[in-house]
């Protein structure tokens, strides 16, 4: 399928609507929207309709969540403003969104801080939302579970990437983060905005070079048709967050809301498994449809990051920094 036959077919995609097996006799539902930015075949589209299925049957119908995958309610910035004034109900907020609203947020995407993922499952998980939770529900945000979004990598049309030098010059979109452009101008690339919606039609028409994404957004979002090749650079990890407005948490019950929070953590789980066991599965088909990837070494890349700190700390807070590194190093260790 080509990209223009797979957006016709992603924008045609209804809301996902759960069905509803009982709910007592003229009562109402409580009904919530639930949107993120993920592409209809992507994994956390996937979690989000086991969520809301499992929801739904374990309330006995008395909540009826819809889904809106791909950006229908607007782009990931939007969609956190939305989370916050309560027009949406449910998302999936990055860090990378989440630190418009209180700037420590940023300290968990600084470049190469995480070697695995079951590192970062380990901080994040752990002393990471136990730090990061209640300044989000300060700001508006209830903060169910970490879920997955994985490591960005970078691609292009122009040349491979194998050194840090290969990135210079190279034009790269980025999403508006701090971090991720810290990190792509440090390394001597040229950061252009353009938006998520906008980007494989920028990128077939050369106004960028390339761009950088999680392994498993490239896959579905099919940047292979528009990029020749594919550098797994990891250098920033993203995570996606089921967060709920602090405006419709007060409207489940005490037991309702012990439901949200563990069908977040089962469609976690769920997640994070579909997004491990499938990236090598997408790399080798990436590869086969004619992309060319690349492993670099990536110590060269990280002793380039120290501006990029900088204008991390500059912006996130030097203590905000320093403690999460602090998680980090205890984690390592």
């Amino acid at each position: 399928m080509n990209r223009r036959n797979f957006v016709r077919k992603s924008a045609a995609a209804t809301a996902v609507a759960v069905s509803v097996p009982y709910i007592a006799r003229g009562a109402t539902p409580l009904t919530m929207k639930f949107a993120h930015f993920a592409a209809v075949e992507h994994p956390a589209n996937v979690a989000a309709k086991q969520f809301v299925d499992r929801v739904s049957t374990r309330t006995k119908g008395a909540i009826a969540i819809t889904v809106y995958p791909n950006n229908q309610l607007g782009d990931p910035t939007q969609q956190a403003a939305q989370i916050k004034a309560g027009v949406i109900d449910i998302g999936l907020p990055t860090e990378g969104q989440l630190d418009k609203y209180d700037k420590a947020f940023a300290a968990v995407e600084l470049p190469f801080v995480f070697d695995s993922r079951a590192e970062v499952f380990k901080v994040l998980d752990g002393p990471g939302i136990a730090w990061l939770g209640p300044l989000a529900e300060k700001q508006g945000f209830i903060t169910l579970h970490n879920w997955d979004y994985g490591f960005r990598n970078v691609t292009n049309s122009v040349r491979p990437i194998n050194t840090p030098d290969d990135m210079k010059g190279l034009k790269i979109r980025t999403p508006p983060e701090i971090q991720i452009e810290a990190a792509m101008e440090a390394l001597g690339a040229i950061v252009t905005p353009i938006s998520f919606a906008e980007l494989y039609l920028a990128l077939s028409q050369h106004v960028v070079d390339g761009e950088e994404n999680p392994v498993s957004v490239i896959y579905y979002n099919k940047y292979n048709e528009v990029q020749k090749h594919l550098a797994l650079t990891r250098h920033v990890y993203n995570n996606m967050i089921l967060t709920v407005s602090a405006m419709s948490w007060p409207k489940l019950t005490p037991g309702q809301q012990t439901i949200f929070r563990e069908e977040a953590a089962s469609a976690g789980d769920l997640m994070r498994k579909l997004t491990g066991d499938q990236e090598k599965d997408q790399i080798a088909k990436l590869q086969a449809a004619g992309m060319q990837v690349t492993t670099p070494d990536l110590a060269p890349f990280r002793a380039k990051m120290g501006p990029a700190y900088k204008r991390v700390s500059d912006y996130a807070g030097p203590e905000a920094v320093a403690k999460f590194l602090a998680m980090v190093k205890s984690a390592k260790a």
